[in-house]
């Protein structure tokens, strides 16, 4: 073991050293790439910035609309690349350096096969031109540097080569990776050097990959047992839940009204007040096209700022409590004593979908429908969809009747405008139990139940947890 002060001196000497690295990939011809299912001629010259015309006479098509995956293209010259490529989409929990990393490809061929400008252009789900021998080739196992120790340290400890190392993980310096951060391959643990092996997030998974307007989506992470782990998305901190040891779940609301685009997703691992590991990754927002209902007239009061404001701020706080014990279990009964299966079917039991584009009193469409109304005469009998605790049961001026219930994991229900309301804050209801009737209180223009779901501080559309079971 080298001594303490010659191990310093030599950190000292070489820390700086910028690092001159040579990649097997190098030429600017014979580049290929193999077909994908539901690629065509025009998505694939696309990726590549070349003309259908050149990649049809490049490679002798005589039918550029008859493409059958697996066959291998041959693609105009890349710089600084020649060999088979592929492309395979972008998981949520890999971006570019840690793809660099993975399949020790450097980062600036990435970019250069990706047309890619900045690493903030990559999102969840996007499709990724990789070498294909790269892919054939057996990850590098994933490690953490220790949080004492820098790279340098380390590799004299460990008598290991510090420049191969850093070849294989992508850098040009050696002070790249900072202590606690994880790396690939190279150097191992010896005695209590190393830190535990195996990075904190092996696995992250986003359900579906594109989030929608309204919707709600799914976060997985597999990791390390007892973490405490958080995302932030859209202005929001949403916890996640240990189903089982080192399987996590986070659930997450879009706004019906959020601008489609790229959002940043970052997860973070964290210990009382200390972020022991973060990871961020952009997320695509898709929009939905929403119908425009006709415009409405109601009574001015429950369209007034000073009454709406005050309310909607109230009933969002009790949508914004987390409660870690999920109660609910598989898909939401129906509230009414409608026919699921039929209303689901036909679409015949509502009046107004969620999202829906409204005007009040000749205003323009800056409202939106934030639940669903189901249809049903004065009287008729409303049931609790799942299990759970009720938060709020009372009279307000935009709601009427209004009943809140805390399914769990951040989940909550809304009834609007009942007639009665049979349960009390703090009483714990199940799936199927009558908790109200159907009225016309509030902002009304008939009876009917509006049913809203909120999903960590967002409402979301109902007919997603009435048609499939989350998580």
């Amino acid at each position: 073991m080298i001594g303490k002060l010659v191990q310093r001196l030599l950190v000292v000497a070489f820390l700086f050293i910028p690092l001159s690295l040579a990649w097997a990939q190098e030429g600017s011809v014979g580049a290929t790439y193999l077909v994908q299912a539901g690629d065509t001629l025009w998505s694939i010259a696309q990726r590549f910035r070349v003309s259908v015309s050149e990649l049809a006479a490049l490679n002798n098509l005589q039918n550029p609309n008859q493409l059958t995956a697996g066959t291998e293209l041959l693609i105009p010259a890349i710089e600084g690349f020649s060999g088979r490529l592929t492309a395979v989409p972008l998981a949520l929990g890999e971006n570019l350096a840690g793809v660099s990393r993975k399949f020790e490809i450097p980062i600036e061929l990435l970019m250069r096969l990706n047309h890619i400008v900045t690493s903030n252009e990559m999102y969840a789900g996007a499709s990724l031109v990789l070498p294909q021998d790269n892919l054939d080739a057996t990850p590098l196992p994933c490690l953490v540097l220790p949080e004492d120790l820098s790279l340098l340290e380390l590799a004299i400890l460990t008598e290991a080569n510090p420049w191969e190392f850093a070849v294989q993980n992508q850098l040009t310096q050696t002070v790249q990776i900072l202590p606690g951060e994880p790396y690939r391959g190279g150097i191992e643990a010896q005695g209590e050097v190393m830190s535990e092996l195996a990075c904190p997030f092996v696995e992250l998974s986003l359900s579906p990959t594109r989030l929608l307007q309204g919707k709600t989506g799914v976060i997985r992470l597999r990791g390390r047992a007892g973490m405490s782990l958080q995302a932030h998305f859209m202005n929001r901190m949403i916890p996640f839940v240990e189903e089982l040891a080192g399987e996590y779940v986070l659930l997450v609301g879009v706004h019906a009204m959020a601008q489609p685009g790229l959002y940043p997703l970052e997860v973070q691992w964290v210990s009382g007040d200390t972020v022991e590991y973060a990871f961020s990754q952009m997320v695509n927002v898709g929009k939905v096209d929403y119908p425009y209902d006709n415009p409405l007239t109601v009574d001015p009061e429950t369209i007034d700022p000073a009454v709406t404001e005050p309310e909607n701020k109230l009933w969002a706080s009790y949508a914004q409590a987390f409660t870690p014990t999920k109660y609910w279990q598989g898909e939401f009964v129906f509230p009414s004593p409608l026919s699921k299966e039929y209303c689901l079917t036909s679409g015949d039991c509502w009046s107004s979908r969620f999202g829906n584009r409204r005007s009040y009193n000749g205003s323009t469409y800056d409202y939106f429908h934030t639940g669903l109304d189901i249809v049903g005469r004065e009287g008729t009998e409303i049931y609790a969809p799942a299990d759970g605790v009720v938060v709020f049961a009372g009279s307000l001026t935009v709601r009427g009747k209004a009943t809140m219930i805390d399914h769990g994991w951040g989940v909550f229900t809304g009834y609007y405008h009942q007639k009665e309301i049979y349960v009390r804050a703090g009483e714990r209801v199940e799936a199927g139990q009558l908790i109200g009737l159907v009225g016309s209180t509030g902002r009304s223009q008939g009876p009917h139940l509006h049913f809203e779901v909120w999903v960590n501080g967002v409402q979301v559309d109902p007919l997603d947890w009435l048609s499939q079971t989350y998580p």
